[in-house]
């Protein structure tokens, strides 16, 4: 799957940088988030309680147990890598988006850093690792596709709840979602290495 995730995580990041470029110091929003503005409103109004537990699920408290149920469960199951990977991939993807934001400089409510969303790339890359905790029982497409589809919902979700609550415009959502998509697999790759580099010095040592 290392190439299928580089393919997906490169067009990522370049959508990243492409997107804060167009919104760089942007205080109002592009014409597509005030275009899209009152559908999220009245929807987000329509179902209060949800957004806000979708939103819950990205502050500190919310998001920290939802890493720990996942890291949990692969560290249970064996599968320490991935165990390693939510925390790291999770976090990562937060840092990413935080790093990015004064870079871009993008506000909303004339305060807020917006660009790219931190609770939507959190969403997309705990969906994302979740499927890989699983996906080694599935062939390379099917497995592929679940990846794209739980990426797709979780980030789909977040971005609802976000930008119907006027946390953030819609396009940061979009930012927040590549860069998920191009952190979660860079730094799958590089836990892979560095398990693997540590495992060839220990049977090194064992030959020696």
């Amino acid at each position: 799957m290392r190439r299928a995730l580089t393919v997906l995580a490169v067009p990522a990041a370049l959508a990243v940088v492409v997107l804060g470029v167009l919104f760089a110091g942007e205080h109002t929003g592009a014409a597509v988030d005030r275009a899209l503005a009152p559908w999220l409103a009245s929807s987000t109004a329509a179902n209060w309680s949800l957004a806000e537990a979708i939103d819950f699920a990205g502050e500190p408290a919310g998001l920290a147990v939802l890493v720990a149920v996942l890291a949990g469960t692969a560290w249970l199951l064996g599968r320490r890598r991935v165990a390693a990977l939510v925390v790291l991939g999770t976090g990562l993807s937060i840092t990413a988006t935080s790093a990015i934001k004064p870079l871009a400089g993008r506000t909303i409510h004339e305060v807020y850093l917006s660009y790219p969303s931190g609770h939507t790339a959190s969403a997309t890359a705990l969906a994302m690792i979740a499927v890989m905790l699983c996906w080694h029982r599935l062939g390379p497409v099917a497995a592929f596709a679940l990846l794209l589809l739980a990426a797709l919902v979780a980030g789909a979700a977040a971005a609802w709840a976000q930008a119907g609550l006027v946390a953030h415009y819609p396009t940061d959502t979009l930012g927040g979602w590549c860069t998920a998509l191009a952190v979660v697999p860079a730094t799958a790759r590089l836990i892979d290495r560095t398990a693997t580099w540590h495992q060839s010095r220990r049977d090194a040592t064992t030959r020696t």
